[in-house]
């Protein structure tokens, strides 16, 4: 399966307390999170605030799919034509960037919204779907910033899928 090129490049620290480049790799391990539909995970956190010491590479976090509690998951999406549905709802707040191709996001009402290469979305504890429908992948960056569960109508509306 051929996935976007993306390159990973992560700053740290020497020995001396100097910035220097840690990380710089191509991207090459995508995870079939559902039928074509991929994950590679850059960088995590488990913290909050997040901790910027010691040498651990924090994009190869096992276990990680969806939520690190108190912390943050930064990601690409590689969402091809024919995504296996998953309707879900996260703990969440997502920050994503569509970076090439076009997807539908799919609301529990049958509300859609057609995202296009440079589009940006704040998703907020919402329950959702991802579709593609068109003829090439479509490839996002996404952030998920832990979040209390929401509270609306009364009552607590809680992650699942």
């Amino acid at each position: 399966m051929n996935h976007p090129t993306i390159r990973r490049v992560v700053t740290g620290h020497d020995a001396q307390g100097k910035a220097v480049v840690k990380i710089d790799e191509p991207c090459g391990d995508f995870a079939q999170a559902r039928p074509n539909g991929f994950v590679y995970n850059i960088w995590t956190t488990d913290t909050h605030p997040a901790n910027n010491d010691g040498d651990a590479d924090a994009g190869r976090r096992p276990g990680v799919f969806t939520m690190v509690p108190d912390g943050t998951v930064f990601r690409i999406l590689d969402f091809h034509p024919g995504i296996a549905q998953r309707v879900h709802r996260t703990d969440t707040i997502d920050y994503i960037v569509v970076m090439s191709g076009e997807i539908d996001m799919e609301l529990e009402t049958g509300e859609e919204v057609h995202l296009r290469a440079g589009d940006v979305m704040v998703q907020r504890g919402t329950v959702h779907n991802w579709i593609n429908r068109g003829s090439v992948p479509c490839v996002m960056a996404i952030v998920l910033v832990h979040a209390k569960s929401v509270q609306a109508g009364g009552r607590s509306l809680e992650a699942f899928g």
